[in-house]
């Protein structure tokens, strides 16, 4: 390609198929890596805070915004995924 020319993000990308299925199947692979994001979160948090000899209440405190975004986006994403599957 020359300088000139201009990259499409089509150019490089594989046909995906668009179909319910896949959204479903994407959407549902979303939720679990956020998920397993969220207990990793939580255990690590926990595993610090034993380390540090602080009061399990504090840590917990301390990622309490941070918890309520992701249940908050999992929520989101929950509800996505089941308008997908009810209009199928």
């Amino acid at each position: 390609m020359s300088e000139n020319e201009e990259l499409n993000p089509s150019d490089n990308e594989e046909t995906v198929a668009t179909s319910p299925e896949t959204n479903v199947e994407e959407l549902a692979e979303v939720i679990a890596e956020f998920e397993k994001y969220r207990e990793r979160l939580v255990n690590e948090t926990m595993t610090a805070a034993q380390k540090a000899k602080l009061p399990p209440k504090a840590a917990m405190a301390k990622i309490e915004p941070e918890l309520a975004k992701i249940d908050a986006g999992l929520d989101s994403l929950r509800a996505q995924l089941a308008a997908l599957t009810t209009n199928n």
